[in-house]
């Protein structure tokens, strides 16, 4: 007797429909054969199955099955395929009966006593159910709140193999799980840190808030202890809010690598990721045999935190080059090709040389020019052309970390930077682009017009200083953000002196 089940699996990030075709031949020799380019997680899965029907109270099949997983050609490496393979099993023996009329995706993995085990990537599976006209899909209890983020398929949780099956012969009435967006953000999206914590630094405060207005990459130099982390740490504190659709794209991510926090629907704040220095290639990017999202990706519509930039492999660093331009990252492998969003703002940090007290009014550097010259030459030009500012975060004095007035509040930067994320939401209506730092020359063109004296300024800039062409597109960018952090329209000569300002350590530093 056949039997067939829609479930879905995951290549990369996305969810690929899957139909799980069971058949049970009485007559023939009894043996299990899985078929349809399934991986290890899949192929154990039959055992697994098996034990968990018995212990569930259903009777084990002992007659000739094939299961099949189509589409054949695709590869299939996860244990959501559990649930569908054991209604498959039990449809076709007879066991139970399916309600007529249903339009239903079963996924989830099972444990040997017949409970429903969370799996990865349950948002994007739901995206793929609705998009496909499913009605309903069937998830593990863990993953319920998650999938019931998507609007237009009903939901429905399952904690154990018996469940699903009631679900599914009309026996038991199951409701939709019901998601508040409301709820989950003052759950999930506050944050236990704040910008008014950090003593001093509001020249950092500025820079950081230029950063914010404008989704500007930045480069904070100093000495340890200067308070880089504690600055970049805050930056997702003055950043807007998620919106609905970034959410489930950076969700999506998050729930293919089982990231999510337990219980958590999707994520609602910011992402800050901070890989260490000794992360890979991979790591860094993505890769796999069936490629994995990576810490650039990880970090979608939110931040990647690079401390110690120098000590990071060269190589590593040279591959967030096309990503940080193109927004994207695909890998190409044998069985195919995936696409992965890389939407990022990049915070990095470092020393001024090996010791860290280059420049240092207190403490003395002990390092050689050849140490620092080697020490700079890890970071390469076209790489820190990309970075948008550069700023030094000079140590603080003892007056103001013993001054007990407040500093400048996350709130305060804030409601500065979502002021003039406003206005470029006017400026970029109808085109791809939404934030200063990611406008192209066209865009730069069109916005960016300079009266005389700023352009006579500019001029003076590149001719002292040697900017290239990357550089001062830069610093057009970077005046146009400061002009609407100012609520003005036009780029005045002080918005491009302290844009230019944010460009200094292309001579200060680099040249040892």
């Amino acid at each position: 007797m056949l039997s067939r089940f829609s479930t879905c699996t995951l290549f990369g990030i996305e969810a690929r429909a899957v139909e799980v075709e069971v058949d049970i031949s009485p007559s023939a020799l009894p043996r299990t054969v899985l078929v349809g380019l399934a991986e290890a997680a899949v192929r154990e899965s039959t055992t697994r199955v098996e034990r968990a029907l018995v212990n569930s109270g259903y009777s084990r099949p002992v007659d000739r099955v094939v299961i099949n997983l189509s589409p054949a050609d695709l590869p299939k490496d996860a244990a959501s395929l559990d649930l569908p393979i054991a209604l498959g099993l039990l449809a076709s023996d007879g066991q139970i009966t399916e309600l007529p009329g249903r339009n239903v995706v079963y996924v989830g993995e099972l444990a040997l006593d017949g409970s429903l085990r969370p799996v990865r990537g349950v948002l994007s599976m739901a995206l793929a159910a609705r998009d496909a006209g499913r009605s309903h899909i069937v998830v593990p209890a863990a993953n319920a709140r998650e999938a019931a983020v998507v609007e237009g398929i009903d939901v429905i949780s399952a904690g154990t193999l018996a469940e699903a099956v009631g679900f599914l012969t009309g026996e038991l009435v199951l409701e939709p799980v019901v998601f508040s967006w409301q709820t989950a953000r003052d759950d999930y999206g506050r944050y236990d840190i704040d910008y008014v914590d950090v003593k001093g630094q509001e020249m950092g405060k500025r820079a950081a808030m230029v950063a914010a207005a404008g989704c500007h990459h930045i480069l904070m130099i100093g000495s340890p202890g200067t308070g880089k982390t504690l600055l970049s740490q805050r930056l997702c504190t003055i950043l807007p809010e998620l919106e609905a659709e970034e959410s489930l794209e950076t969700t999506r991510i998050y729930s293919a690598v089982a990231q999510l926090e337990s219980g958590q629907p999707l994520l609602l704040r910011r992402p800050f990721r901070s890989p260490h220095h000794t992360i890979s290639e991979a790591g860094l990017v993505g890769g796999g045999s069936i490629p994995q999202p990576g810490e650039i990706s990880l970090a979608h519509n939110g931040i990647l935190f690079l401390d110690e930039l120098p000590e990071f492999n060269r190589r590593t660093l040279e591959v967030l080059r096309q990503p940080l331009e193109d927004q994207t990252v695909t890998i190409s492998r044998a069985l195919g090709s995936v696409t992965f969003p890389a939407n990022v703002m990049l915070v990095a940090a470092m020393n001024p040389c090996p010791c860290g007290f280059r420049g240092d009014p207190r403490r003395a550097c002990c390092c050689t020019p050849q140490q620092i010259e080697r020490y700079l030459s890890r970071i390469s030009g076209p790489l820190l052309d990309r970075i948008d500012i550069h700023i030094e975060v000079p140590p603080v004095p003892f007056r103001e970390l013993s001054d007990q007035t407040a500093g400048t509040s996350s709130a305060e930067m804030r409601e500065q930077v979502i002021s003039a994320r406003r206005r470029q939401q006017l400026r970029f209506r109808g085109e791809s682009v939404r934030v200063n730092g990611k406008m192209r020359p066209p865009q730069i063109r069109r916005h960016c017009r300079l009266q005389s004296d700023a352009e006579q300024l500019m001029k003076s800039a590149m001719e002292d200083m040697g900017l290239s062409a990357r550089a001062h597109d830069k610093i057009l960018r970077i005046g146009r953000t400061i002009a609407d952090l100012a609520d003005n329209e036009q780029i005045e000569v002080a918005h491009l002196s302290e844009a230019i300002n944010y460009r200094t350590l292309d001579r200060s530093y680099w040249q040892v």
